[in-house]
């Protein structure tokens, strides 16, 4: 490659670079290392020039000896020259001593200014790797303030991102604040209307009600006229209906006589009109039904329709001419059988609703409720006039008298709880091994079924309060907290659904099981027995209604 290519010009400027760096860090060296000892060095010079003068003046005089002992033994003596020689050359002898002496001294001074430039260089050899150690430490510690310095920015950026996001926040908030004011009192005004038309509605279903009472007690005074009329005498079919209502020994059905599907989803409770074929469902879809069962063939007999959530729990007055539904909107209702209509929305609860039973007369309500608490409506007056408190969700209750002053509830913390309406809390509690999901009573009110979330059923004397049989199986399991267990009309046997899809019936009498009962493919969920007792329903959480009986 030629000299003046550009590749070899570049090449030489950066050598002759680097040669001149290395001259100028040379130097700067030298000069930091010599200048505390410029004074030492320049003496120290002078002391070599003059020692080397003196060795000139030295050999010079020693010259001119020799030439005068050249001359003083080659001629005649004369005596002045002589001793004047001698002086000279003792003197000489002096200041050669002399210098010698001085040359010495020197000497020593050199030893131990080289001593000193030693140590001194030690020293400065020791600062620079103090030096080469604090600049390092130097460099770190402004690493760390570069770094502290990115990370202050960084913090900033953050902070003011936050103070960003809270004042939207609290933008947000205060215009959800405007909001919520404005709800409530839209809510305050559509309450105030809401209790307007519930007043016109009230007093149109008074007026209803009088009218039906009316047309009632006429219709009743014309059949008693007919009746005392009429001299014909009981009909023996007719004889034969009214004792099996009162005590026809049960019978424990075999086989299916009608299934269909009642509801649009799950099936919550089911129970028998009291005074005829007459089958009530409710469910998740939010509505009782009515079923028509005759001739093995079910007839919708119509909806009830006024609940905003799932009816968990159905009871018919003694008439059968009531309906009541418990319901998980917080609210319990009351329909008329006959022509379908809501009577009373009775609202009070602030949980679900689970069970509810009309309280010895068809005016008096009590309900059970998830808020612990049991309530007692009157229905004439449309309010509730008595609160207990369970201090546990209370999931069914029962009453155990024809008077209703005796209400007995079971709770989710394993307790059956018994009540006088005459006094404000409970007495003689049953302390069970299990959730308490349902009650029932025999007929003649003196034992109580408990459904128990442990998988068994307990069998309670009431005239004793004591446990005296427990009914389980294999296969049995307790599939909610709300399975309902049922008494046969006769109090002989019990029946209950199983989360396996099977319906399980134990006689009372010998605690073994009659039969088990195979149609559900879902949970079963509640079972009723007819009054005449031979036929018995049960329901489950794929729509279904099973009716099991040999004669229907």
């Amino acid at each position: 490659m030629a000299a003046n290519e550009p590749g070899v010009s570049l090449f030489s400027r950066e050598d002759n670079n680097w040669r001149k760096d290395l001259i100028l860090q040379l130097q700067e060296r030298n000069r930091r290392q010599t200048y505390c000892f410029a004074d030492l060095i320049s003496l120290h010079n002078g002391l070599f020039d003059r020692a080397n003068t003196l060795r000139g003046e030295n050999i010079q005089l020693t010259i001119a000896i020799e030439t005068l002992r050249r001359t003083t033994s080659g001629g005649a003596s004369v005596p002045g020259a002589t001793s004047d020689i001698e002086a000279r050359l003792l003197k000489q002898a002096e200041e050669l001593a002399t210098l010698h002496k001085r040359k010495g001294e020197h000497t020593q001074q050199i030893v131990d200014l080289n001593n000193k430039v030693q140590e001194m260089t030690k020293e400065i050899q020791i600062k620079d790797a103090s030096l080469a150690e604090c600049m390092e430490i130097n460099t770190n510690l402004r690493l760390e303030v570069t770094n502290c310095l990115a990370r202050e920015k960084e913090l900033e950026g953050i902070n003011q991102m936050l103070k960003d996001e809270h004042q939207a926040l609290q933008l947000a908030f205060t215009s959800l604040e405007e909001k919520l004011r404005k709800m409530q009192d839209e809510n305050r005004q559509l309450i105030e209307r809401f209790i307007k038309y519930k007043t016109r509605d009230a007093e149109k279903v008074n007026i209803e009600n009088d009218n039906f009472l009316k047309m009632r007690h006429a219709r009743m005074q014309k059949e008693l006229e007919d009746a005392a009329r009429d001299t014909r005498p009981v009909s023996p079919d007719r004889s034969s209906l009214k004792e099996g209502i009162t005590g026809l020994p049960t019978a424990v059905p075999t086989k299916v006589s009608v299934t269909f599907n009642a509801h649009d989803g799950e099936v919550y409770a089911v129970k028998w009109s009291p005074v005829d074929r007459i089958l009530a469902t409710g469910g998740a879809d939010r509505k009782v039904k009515l079923w028509n069962i005759t001739k093995g063939i079910s007839e919708s007999k119509g909806i009830l329709v006024g609940s905003n959530a799932g009816v968990m729990s159905i009871d018919f007055d003694s008439t059968g001419m009531l309906i009541l539904g418990a319901s998980n909107d917080y609210a319990s209702r009351v329909w008329t059988v006959n022509d379908l209509r809501l009577k009373h929305t009775l609202t009070g609860h602030c949980a679900k609703v689970m069970a509810a039973k009309f309280l010895g007369e068809p005016s008096k309500v009590v309900t059970g409720s998830y808020d612990r608490t049991l309530k007692i409506w009157d229905l004439r007056s449309k309010a509730c006039i008595e609160t207990k408190f369970a201090g546990s969700s209370c999931n069914d209750l029962v009453i155990s008298d024809g008077e209703g002053s005796t209400i007995i509830s079971g709770h989710f913390d394993q307790r059956i709880r018994f009540w006088d309406t005459r006094a404000e809390f409970s007495s003689n509690d049953i302390l069970l091994e299990g959730k308490v999901t349902s009650l029932d009573l025999s007929r003649d009110a003196n034992y109580l079924l408990s459904c128990v979330r442990d998988d068994t059923l307990k069998l309670i004397d009431l005239r004793m309060k004591k446990i005296i049989g427990s009914f389980s199986a294999d296969g049995f399991k307790v599939g909610f907290d709300w399975t309902r267990a049922t008494f046969s009309p006769d109090g002989q046997y019990i029946a209950v659904g199983s989360s396996n899809g099977s319906v399980f019936i134990w006689s009372v009498v010998t605690n073994m099981i009659e039969s088990v009962l195979k149609n559900h493919s879902a949970v079963v969920t509640a079972v009723s027995w007819h009054t005449q007792g031979t036929y018995l329903a049960s329901v489950d959480r794929a729509k279904t209604v099973t009716i099991w009986g040999d004669h229907v």
